[in-house]
């Protein structure tokens, strides 16, 4: 299959070079040129499969033309070992926890993903020459990426992250490893991380000299195989509700920072998974919200919250939200309300729910509760998104609910090590010359 750029400037591009490139060389963001329907007789079977299972049908209908069927197999049950499962937390309101894999966030499964078939054809090229990989994080993409990608042979790291702007824990996930990985500390904000990235991938000098992609969810690889643990909420959902209609009932709400989660959630709906509708959650940084309720897209300078990793205040992946909708307000409107929360909010739902029924969220979670909570109708059935392990953001929960928590062990064993970070300040001149120093 091809991939066209949302910006309509640039060529048609095979998967392997919309992934190698990850941005395309318009500026624009790569989609796939047409959307395959999966057959109908694939959800008549979904009760009995696994997420593995599940994961590769849905993989190789996207990427089976171009990767072969074995070697994708292998690919998706090699990063797909770890549980996700789906919980009821009170009637008609369900959780899907992503926080069980190697480090504790959802982003572990685009990552582990993206670390694989990028491997795979780096390896069919066979030129010799290293893969740098580029991503800006708020949070958790850059330990997942990290994780994912450690001591991967052939590819280099580079994980651009605001100072100061992401929780301790998060930052030693991923500026602890060494190796292949290599973080930088800037001195900005997450959105200046992500255009200092953009930049890299359009700069004709730097791309001459080295092989860029970025791992953000502006690649392909990274942001299309979260689609998979939607068909897999799906699944459970009818499990759980021994209701093979559910999905005319079905709301997902999705806790939304770059937009990379809920578009793949969209183009797997257009592929034929029954979902009703879609919520978008927001922290204080509420440009998509605000486009949902005026028609209007106006990007701003992102706000620190306690929700870190969605202080998002230009969104790249609202481009291709825009592109499956043909641009119709309306369209997407029918498919996507949005709502917004301050920290307050958040942190006060934090302790409700603990106390009321002893389950814990995180920041990011609970803004995906809050806009489930806010937002589902009569008769509906809704899901949200538990994107990361509430020990991840421990100093704030524990404020929140008043009494500490425990660290999990894998975790823990980030705490000890020593931080190797390189500080830049936030300009694109400064990280092109540190990259060239590096090749």
């Amino acid at each position: 299959m091809k991939y066209y750029s949302t910006n309509g400037k640039a060529p048609m591009a095979s998967l392997r070079d919309a992934v190698i490139k990850g941005l395309a060389p318009d500026g624009g963001l790569y989609m796939p040129e047409r959307i395959p329907l999966i057959p109908k007789a694939f959800f008549n079977n979904l009760e009995g499969m696994t997420f593995q299972e599940i994961a590769y049908v849905v993989a190789n209908t996207l990427f089976g033309e171009d990767v072969e069927s074995d070697k994708l197999k292998t690919l998706v049950y090699d990063a797909f070992n770890f549980p996700i499962p789906l919980k009821k937390v009170e009637d008609n309101i369900y959780v899907l926890e992503m926080f069980h894999g190697p480090t504790l966030a959802f982003k572990d499964v685009g990552a582990r993903f993206m670390a694989r078939l990028l491997g795979y054809f780096n390896d069919k090229d066979n030129d010799g020459k290293a893969v740098n990989v580029l991503v800006a994080t708020s949070g958790d993409t850059g330990s997942a990426v990290a994780n994912g990608f450690f001591d991967v042979p052939g590819v280099n790291v580079f994980v651009l992250y605001p100072k100061g702007k992401v929780s301790r824990l998060q930052e030693m996930q991923f500026a602890t490893l060494g190796a292949n990985i290599h973080p930088l500390e800037i001195d900005g904000t997450f959105d200046d991380c992500q255009a200092m990235v953009k930049a890299a991938f359009v700069d004709e000098e730097l791309n001459s000299k080295m092989k860029l992609t970025s791992a953000n969810s502006i690649n392909p690889a990274r942001f299309l195989p979260q689609m998979f643990y939607y068909f897999w909420a799906y699944a459970q959902l009818i499990k759980a509700t021994q209701d093979e209609n559910v999905g005319d009932k079905l709301v997902f709400c999705v806790p939304s920072g770059n937009l990379g989660n809920i578009c793949s959630a969209l183009i797997g709906n257009k592929m034929g998974l029954p979902v009703k509708r879609f919520i978008a959650a927001n922290n204080r940084n509420k440009v998509f919200t605000e486009y949902l309720i005026s028609g209007t897209y106006s990007p701003q300078s992102s706000i620190p919250t306690v929700a870190n990793a969605m202080d998002v205040g230009a969104p790249s992946n609202f481009a291709r939200i825009v592109e499956l909708y043909g641009g119709k307000h309306d369209v997407i409107c029918n498919k996507i309300a949005g709502y917004s929360y301050d920290d307050e909010e958040i942190l006060d739902v934090i302790n409700k729910l603990y106390k009321e029924n002893g389950y814990l969220l995180d920041p990011h979670g609970a803004t995906g509760y809050l806009a489930l909570k806010e937002g589902l109708k009569p008769g509906e059935i809704g899901v949200f998104l538990e994107t990361a392990h509430p020990a991840k953001f421990k100093e704030t929960v524990e404020n929140s609910i008043g009494k500490s928590i425990d660290i999990p062990e894998t975790l823990q064993k980030f705490i000890s090590r020593q931080k190797q970070s390189t500080k830049l300040p936030a300009t694109f001149s400064a990280l092109k010359r540190h990259l060239l120093s590096t090749n």
